[in-house]
């Protein structure tokens, strides 16, 4: 690597560390203040921070490979983590959610179900969920970073003992470069994260629009036509798969026939079944829950969580569209004519662009870009997990007279335990697509009914949360198991066949058994005071089936007032989930030259844009906390 890409680097590195210990003075005020900035951070910059974190360098090696393999419908496939999520968020639900006033998505749950044996054991099993998914995530950093930073960079860290690998090289970049963000995460808080955050979206946007720029001119339109075809750029699909290769190419169609999709028509099913319920379950406890809790009214939260998705969808998409042209260009020949092609292969098309053909000094500040993308994500994780166990778990029942220093020292405690069960996580993994389907389709498989129920229905109580996520959490992390350890099955058992099924397709598995331990739990115990419902009524003011609590509450208050915009919110809905599927098929369409369609889609923005103005923001304005 040339030293003015080294000497950009080491500059970002030294900026983010100096940025985020800099501000950490304002941390120490409290556990509002560590955890949430005091709730005085300004909806833009919480907006761009939610961006920020959202920009994960894993994530995008991942979409770089999806998106190289099948296409322009590969945008499709987003909708499994789901990503609608932002759109149902910023419509509606960041609204309920910000008027309970907490610090935690696990303390929020008090205010629906109270704080009797119930209400406790609910809040503790979303607690114990929130520490999980960020153990989880944090593995899926470690998994993706390393690969990433040991092909870019060119010096071998592998670490001997006794004459064998102790520490691969790609374990010791993911360690090196945890570490130094662990460092200012744990340092400042929210205030270090959001600040740092900021400034790596800033260095993030400006290597997506370099590399797209460079991809734009470096590449002809007539290179791009020879490899790709009509199907690889449509959007339109059938129930059956059809590979988009040809020619030369067939091999990866022969790929495509061995990652699960190919009846992409199933496939898409589940995740529009999975898409719906799973965004209006909600955020799940984590960086994004404590964005809209940090914000400093109603309104602003649902202005955050519409920035969020305007600032994040098209400077990332011009960074994998960029570097996927160029790919497509250089690097199809060569993998196509492998022998031993496999999607090992996708994971790595992102650092191998980057290291083979992008000239020097771009080199560097993409590999910035992307250090920043990954350094924001994990940071977010670091600083919302440790808040479930020191507000939620420790302040609640082991310590709850202690002084601010004293629980802020515990998080610093929690957040290390937090890193260092992801890494161990992350030295089991299998690879960036399998913590990806597990945390996507498993593990929110887990989540998604109770806290869909906890929305609409006000017979269900916190037994009925607490069964239902206790029972999907078992089944998800079973399914995790049965998939990292399937080579080890006899073929022919059950569980071997078990373990060959793509985690979305045990999706609805999860969600059923979920479901049922839910309507048990629920029905098998008594409901929830009517006291807590008809606070929690007042406060949220939800849609859905509310009828017994509204007419109690109705007696004791004449003004109050049923939600009745069930109907608008879902059209809103789908407005936005178009709206967000323009932004990313627009650059996709522009750096491949297909002009045609980015018209097309440019009009689609225009139009949606238009439309979630007088249905949406116009609304979103006239919000009183």
């Amino acid at each position: 690597m040339d030293i003015i890409d080294v000497a950009i680097i080491a500059v970002y590195i030294a900026l983010t560390l100096g940025v985020g210990i800099w501000i950490s003075k304002r941390a120490s005020k409290g556990l509002d203040s560590y955890f949430l900035g005091g709730k005085s951070i300004k909806w833009y910059y919480l907006g761009l921070s939610n961006g920020s974190g959202m920009f994960d360098v894993s994530g995008t090696a991942w979409m770089v490979g999806i998106l190289f393999l099948y296409g322009v419908k590969s945008f499709m496939f987003m909708w499994i983590w789901p990503i609608w999520n932002q759109i149902f968020i910023m419509i509606f639900l960041a609204a309920w959610i910000r008027r309970s006033n907490i610090m935690t998505g696990s303390e929020w749950i008090l205010t629906r179900f109270g704080d009797d044996k119930s209400g406790r054991a609910s809040h503790l099993v979303v607690a114990i969920f929130a520490i999980i998914a960020s153990i989880g995530f944090i593995a899926y950093f470690f998994e993706g970073v390393g690969k990433f930073m040991t092909i870019i960079l060119p010096w071998d860290l592998t670490l001997m003992l006794n004459d064998a690998v102790f520490l691969t090289s790609d374990q010791n970049y993911a360690l090196l470069i945890i570490f130094l963000t662990t460092i200012y995460t744990i340092k400042g808080g929210m205030f270090s994260v959001v600040a740092t955050e900021v400034l790596q979206y800033g260095i993030m946007v400006i290597a997506g629009i370099l590399i797209a720029g460079y991809a734009f001119i470096s590449v002809t339109d007539a290179e791009i036509q020879h490899v790709i075809s009509n199907e690889w750029s449509s959007v339109l699909f059938s129930d059956q798969l059809e590979g988009s290769w040809s020619g030369k190419y067939k091999a990866f169609n022969a790929l495509i026939d061995t990652q699960g999709y190919k009846m992409f028509g199933a496939f898409i099913g589940m995740s529009l079944f999975k898409g719906f319920f799973a965004s209006i379950a909600g955020p799940t406890p984590s960086y994004d829950m404590q964005r809209i809790l940090s914000t400093r009214s109603v309104k602003e939260a649902a202005y955050m969580s519409g920035f969020t998705n305007l600032v994040l969808f098209i400077p990332r998409y011009l960074l994998i569209g960029g570097i996927v042209v160029i790919a497509l260009v250089h690097l199809a020949p060569e993998m196509a004519a492998s022998s031993t092609l496999s999607l090992a292969d996708l994971e790595i098309i992102l650092p191998k662009v980057i290291n083979e053909y992008v000239p020097v000094g771009l080199k560097g500040l993409l590999l910035a870009g992307l250090l920043a993308a990954f350094m924001s994500t994990f940071s977010a994780f670091v600083n919302s997990g440790p808040a479930y166990i020191v507000n939620d778990i420790y302040k609640k029942y082991f310590k709850p007279e202690a002084t601010d220093k004293h629980y802020i020292k515990a998080s610093h405690v929690a957040s290390f335990a937090i890193v260092i069960l992801g890494v161990i996580m992350g030295f089991f993994a299998g690879s960036i697509n399998s913590i990806t389907l597990w945390i996507t389709s498993a593990l929110y498989g887990g989540y998604v009914a109770a806290n869909f129920l906890k929305w609409i229905w006000w017979r269900f109580n916190g037994w009925g949360y607490f069964w239902g996520m206790t029972a999907g959490l078992f089944v998800a992390t079973l399914q995790f198991l049965l998939d990292q350890y399937k080579g080890s099955f006899e073929v022919g058992t059950w569980l071997y066949e078990i373990g060959q099924i793509p985690a979305i397709y045990m999706f609805p598995v999860i969600f059923i058994v979920s479901l049922l331990g839910s309507f048990l739990g629920t029905l098998l115990t008594p409901a929830t005071a009517m006291e807590t419902l008809k606070e929690f009524y007042k406060n949220v003011r939800p849609w859905g089936f509310w009828g017994p609590v509204y007419n109690a509450l109705h007696k004791d208050d004449q003004t109050a007032t049923k939600n009745t915009d069930f109907v608008s919110d879902m059209l809103n809905c789908v407005v936005g989930v178009v709206w967000q599927s323009s932004m990313i098929l627009l650059p996709i369409y522009l750096l491949i030259r297909d002009y045609q369609k980015t018209g097309l889609v440019l009009l689609v923005f225009r139009v949606t844009s238009v439309i979630l103005k007088f249905t949406w923001l116009d609304k979103v304005k006239k919000y009183k906390d």
